[in-house]
């Protein structure tokens, strides 16, 4: 068998790259690019890999995008978890929350004041009766 013969059945019939069948037949990458170019089939099969490896990336790519988020989206959902059963075990409870509690679950709402040393409710902040207006932060 001729070796332009043996390139082109490589090439289309065994699906191998021309980098590979230029080591496998000790010729240059030139020399098979050259005898495929005069083969009327290459073109077509040149835009079918082309369109193969074009899908096949797409493929990957959406495949990491997917185990990215899921990783992401598990971490998240255990630490939300883990946060809400703390939470219920915290307000559930029979006694009642102090106020530097209080302040740290609604740490959004008080503003500090440097010279009293204390939180105080931030203006605007519509509250209950309960909800205590002024906290004193002095160290113990």
């Amino acid at each position: 068998m001729k070796k332009q013969e043996r390139i082109k059945e490589l090439y289309f019939d065994e699906k191998y790259r021309q980098k590979e069948i230029a080591s496998m037949l000790n010729l240059s990458c030139q020399y098979v690019s050259k005898v495929l170019l005069q083969d009327s089939r290459y073109k077509e099969e040149k835009e079918r890999r082309k369109k193969a490896s074009k899908q096949k990336h797409t493929q990957k790519t959406v495949n990491y995008i997917k185990k990215k988020r899921q990783a992401n989206t598990d971490i998240g959902y255990e630490q939300l978890k883990q946060m809400h059963i703390q939470a219920s075990q915290e307000l559930s409870s029979p006694r009642r929350m102090n106020n530097r509690t209080f302040r740290n679950w609604n740490s959004s709402i008080y503003k500090y004041n440097t010279k009293t040393k204390s939180y105080y409710l931030k203006k605007g902040i519509v509250t209950g009766n309960d909800v205590p207006k002024k906290i004193n932060w002095k160290s113990y």
